[in-house]
């Protein structure tokens, strides 16, 4: 009897992987739409926020100044730290995207999503050998960091619409 069960969970397994390696993805799954049909965007101007307007605009949500619904988007902040015990040879680094955001109405100011924080993180390895790839590495990490917390958002920003 375990035999049989293990051999249907490998068979089970097999075919899970074969499926995720081809490319196979369900239905309206990760699918971009509409998040919002139309949002104000409110706060600093930073790469976090131009990519959140592009891929809100991409998303189908019509962004302009006039809107009901307001999407404060605050300052981001990034933060590096060291996770190397050594100061020489290869050494892992993690950053860190901290944005505040909140949502509201602008008829009545109420909060339809109170004071939030997306919160991002990202590892990569730098070494003294290739000085000059070092700042390539760390804006390349900043890029992944805005682009995974603009998904967060959208995804925070779904149950809105619901």
């Amino acid at each position: 009897m375990q035999r049989r069960t293990f051999l249907t969970l490998g068979l089970a397994g097999t075919a899970g992987l074969a499926l995720a390696g081809c490319g196979f993805r369900l239905r309206g799954f990760d699918e971009p739409g509409a998040v919002i049909d139309e949002l104000a965007l409110a706060g600093p101007d930073s790469e976090l926020s131009r990519l959140a307007r592009e891929r809100l605009e991409a998303a189908g949500t019509r962004v302009h100044d006039g809107a009901e619904r307001v999407l404060n988007l605050g300052q981001p902040d990034t933060r590096r730290r060291n996770l190397s015990v050594l100061d020489s040879g290869p050494r892992e680094e993690e950053m860190t995207l901290i944005a505040p955001f909140s949502v509201q109405r602008r008829g009545d100011g109420a909060y339809l999503l109170d004071q939030q924080q997306l919160e991002v993180s990202t590892r990569y390895t730098v070494s003294d050998a290739n000085l000059l790839i070092q700042d390539d590495l760390r804006e390349e990490a900043r890029q992944q960091l805005r682009e995974a917390a603009v998904r967060q958002l959208l995804d925070r920003l779904r149950s809105l619409s619901l």
